[in-house]
């Protein structure tokens, strides 16, 4: 009359493993997609953008603004992935604080390590930057400075920037930089042998073979006297200018780099204090960055 209820038989230790590596599986697939289309976390490692961001501070970062992307790296691992990009809402615009793929240092044709960075935004493809006396010009109209910017304009001069500054051989510092053009789709640049280092590793990122014979520029192999521009660009600097490594150093970011915005500050701490000092780790939470939104 009344069924036996059937008692559900234990999980061997094998079946447990397998369970367990499954739900591992698609909480990582979770993540994955997440990260790669709506919402990432970003830690800022240094103070090249204080006082808008500290560093320590954990912060929620809008990836879908500039178009979403699959997943660009294995979560945990920092693994880079082959990734794609969709269509952008909207391109990077003066004034937007951006999180974006490292291009890599002065003269390296691609970054060894996968690496996030964040800067602002001060100018995009086709305008004309130049810095003078640490005062920064867009299009020759003096740029206004961010709510939270650390600028010195007493900071002396530095001579071995000019060993250090992007392009090669321009001899700019940071404080004193340009007039440069922002590279945009479609522009054409002129190739000779005083200019060859200057556009080299430039037209290396965008994808191409170069070479100087010491009598012709070859790009995959063939003799060119000019090189057409294949993707946009804008200039990233830090709002604690004097102490920022960015576009002054290592160029341009391609808009395809550009990955997101920080939203807000979910949590900050001294991130240098390791976890084996918890307690004193916890000690450092500053509860006043909770909540603020980054502009």
């Amino acid at each position: 009359m009344f069924k036996k209820k059937e008692t559900k038989k234990p999980e061997t230790p094998s079946e447990k493993f397998w369970s367990w590596i499954k739900t591992i599986f698609w909480a990582v697939v979770v993540v994955m997609i997440i990260n790669g289309i709506a919402i990432a976390s970003f830690v800022v490692p240094t103070g090249s953008m204080e006082n808008t961001v500290m560093t320590g501070d954990f912060l929620f970062v809008n990836k879908f603004i500039y178009g979403p992307t699959t997943p660009q790296v294995v979560p945990f691992f920092n693994i880079p992935l082959p990734f794609y990009k969709f269509p952008a809402p909207k391109d990077p615009e003066k004034g937007d604080v951006i999180v974006f793929i490292f291009p890599g240092m002065r003269e390296e044709v691609k970054s060894p390590v996968f690496q996030y960075y964040l800067k602002r935004c001060v100018a995009t493809a086709g305008d004309t930057l130049q810095i003078k006396d640490n005062h920064l010009f867009i299009n020759g109209k003096e740029s206004t400075l961010p709510e939270h910017a650390v600028i010195d304009y007493s900071d002396y001069e530095d001579p071995s920037d000019k060993f250090r500054t992007f392009p090669v051989g321009m001899n700019y510092t940071r404080n004193n930089y340009g007039p440069i053009r922002i590279p945009k789709e479609g522009d054409v640049i002129k190739l000779t042998q005083e200019n060859y280092r200057e556009w080299a590793t430039f037209i290396g990122r965008e994808g191409h073979e170069i070479e100087n014979t010491g009598t012709s520029i070859l790009i995959d192999g063939k003799v060119i006297t000019k090189y057409k521009v294949e993707r946009n660009y804008c200039f990233g600097m830090g709002d604690n200018r004097d102490h920022s490594l960015d576009s002054r150093y290592w160029g341009f970011i391609p808009y395809e780099n550009v990955v997101g915005t920080p939203m807000i500050v979910y949590w900050s701490w001294d991130t240098n204090l390791p976890l084996a000092r918890l307690f004193d780790k916890f000690s450092t939470i500053r509860f006043d960055r909770f909540l603020n939104i980054i502009r």
